[in-house]
């Protein structure tokens, strides 16, 4: 069974490099080491427990799409500079800090060294290189560019990263200003609503409805009974999850999410910029338009858009053009089939996708821009009528004070 060797070594420049490899004994790394034209200094058998080797965190430990950019683009320079494979892998290893990525990376270097394609050695690393990622990769080799497939997969990933900062950044305000809000009001509950109801104990009289709603809406607060709120919302979570999980869910609520008058549009438009981005990257990588077809769909993440793409697919394999069988579906505009169908006439149809991704990619980035600047004094608003309306509910007998304190006084 092959055992990991943990090895020092310097290369022809005398740079130190820190690595690890798996062979039969000590004899064959270093055999290995110097075909790589690095000079051993230390190789070292691992111990079952090694104490030094970095902890993964379940969640914590994920590759991060930027990294995998990262790693893409530094292969890709090192492939066109000239270097072997197997050398560029070699030195990408030392250079990656994501501890996950790196051993995949490790674990790739060594099956390439073994003889395996680059494609077949990624393929066995699922958690890190998704099918679509591979199946450029494969393209890349049989076409001889891996270097530029290497470079475009850092640039679509670079874009995906970019459009999703924008998205999450959007969103960043207003789910501070509602836990905000959410604070505040807990604290009021719990704090000064009892103080103005042990207040208004004391007085004889009906409260009006908009104070007793908030004394009521305190006791909950306060009490046992919110833990049978927080487990209800819980429950409600749980099964929406499951809902959503099942094809039938999962389809309704991604159409559901198109509907809205602001966000529905932004979903939309960044389904049709993933559809169209992803196809274009593999047929101008040189995959097939079938194959292509059936990897941009199952990466849209919305199930409206995809199974737009898996009918045009069943479409292209009648004999029918991409634009004819895109044409059939309401969720695909007009505009997008017109310039699918000039660049399938002029033979650009991968230049042409590129366009009208690069067109989504300004549409979403424009929503995202005036949905954050309609957002913030949308919910400055939310948060002051939400405090104003408990503060002037709890103050309102006062202005029937004395009302109060004369019915106190009669019984």
């Amino acid at each position: 069974m092959p055992t990991t060797f943990a090895y020092k070594v310097r290369d022809r420049s005398g740079q130190l490099i820190r690595g690890k490899i798996e062979a039969e004994n000590p004899s064959l790394v270093a055999g290995k080491l110097r075909e790589l034209g690095y000079a051993p200094i230390e190789i070292k058998a691992e111990s079952a427990l090694d104490l030094h080797r970095d902890i993964e965190i379940p969640g914590l430990s994920r590759v991060k799409l930027k990294d995998i950019a990262i790693m893409s683009r530094q292969l890709a320079t090192m492939v066109n500079s000239g270097l072997t494979l197997v050398r560029a892998l070699a030195v990408l290893g030392e250079q990656i800090e994501s501890s996950k990525l790196r051993s995949a990376v490790s674990a790739v270097r060594a099956d390439v060294e073994r003889g395996s394609s680059l494609s077949q050695a990624m393929e066995k690393q699922p958690d890190i290189f998704d099918p679509l990622y591979v199946a450029m990769i494969r393209a890349g080799e049989a076409g001889g560019q891996l270097d530029h497939v290497l470079a475009r997969l850092a640039t679509t990933i670079e874009k995906q990263v970019e459009l999703r900062g924008k998205v999450k950044s959007a969103m960043y305000y207003p789910v501070i200003v509602l836990s905000v809000v959410v604070l505040i009001v807990t604290l009021m509950m719990i704090i000064v609503v009892p103080t103005f109801k042990n207040l208004y104990a004391t007085l004889h009289g009906t409260l009006p409805l908009p104070t007793r709603i908030v004394i009521s809406i305190s006791g909950i607060v306060a009490s046992w009974r919110l833990i049978l709120v927080i487990i209800l919302f819980g429950l409600l979570v749980f099964a929406f999850r499951r809902w959503v999980a099942t094809e039938s869910g999962r389809t309704t609520w991604d159409r559901f999410k198109m509907r809205p008058p602001i966000a529905g549009p932004l979903v939309h438009k960044i389904a049709l910029s993933r559809l169209v981005t992803t196809l274009s990257s593999l047929l101008n990588s040189g995959v097939g338009i079938i194959e292509a077809l059936e990897m941009s769909a199952a990466n849209v993440g919305n199930k409206i858009v995809a199974n737009a793409a898996r009918s045009a697919e069943a479409g292209v394999r009648e004999g029918r053009s991409l634009a004819a069988s895109l044409a059939a579906h309401e969720v695909i505009p007009t505009m997008v089939t017109q310039m699918i169908e000039t660049g399938e006439e002029s033979g650009a149809l991968d230049e042409m996708l590129e366009r009208v991704g690069q067109f989504y990619d300004n549409e979403v980035n424009a929503t995202v821009s005036g949905l954050t600047t309609l957002l913030e004094p949308v919910m400055i608003v939310v948060m002051g009528a939400i405090i104003g309306a408990i503060v002037i509910s709890l103050y309102l007998p006062m202005l029937k004070y004395v009302t109060l304190i004369n019915t106190s006084g009669t019984s």
